[in-house]
């Protein structure tokens, strides 16, 4: 599986020791920021939602201060369903039900611990494919061609 990953300036402590920790099970592809220098989100969370839209990677884990701002970026990208989880149980349920293919995460909410063990959930997680599943990701992604 190859996992596109992005933070900004606030996410940047998080987003290496994700790298660090999951580096020999999964591919990465770092679409930055890789300094602390204050930098826009919009910029790396759609750079990074784009490539997995277009195929190029599996899934997407975004970090910033909050996740809000990263979260609201990657929604805005066609074909993307991100979800910002606080812990595991969020992070297995979008998987399962929403078929979500972005995570965000707030690097000022979560720890280092936490935010690790709710990345291992988001990518180890399959979708469900149940039929009320698809029928309601079918309707949002229906709802994303009307606007």
């Amino acid at each position: 599986m190859k996992i596109a990953i992005a933070c900004d300036h606030g996410g940047l402590a998080l987003k290496r020791a994700i790298l660090a920790h999951f580096a020999e099970r999964y591919e990465f592809h770092d679409f930055g920021t890789n300094d602390t220098a204050s930098c826009d989100y919009p910029l790396f969370a759609v750079a990074a939602s784009e490539a997995v839209a277009r195929g190029e990677c599996d899934r997407a884990v975004l970090v910033c201060t909050t996740g809000i701002g990263m979260c609201i970026a990657a929604n805005k990208v066609k074909g993307i369903r991100c979800a910002l989880c606080t812990e595991p149980y969020t992070a297995k349920m979008t998987r399962l039900h929403n078929d979500a293919n972005a995570l965000s995460l707030g690097a000022g909410v979560v720890g280092e611990k936490i935010a690790l063990e709710i990345v291992e959930t988001f990518l180890s997680t399959e979708f469900t494919r149940e039929e009320r599943h698809q029928r309601r990701i079918d309707q949002i992604t229906a709802a994303e061609g009307k606007n």
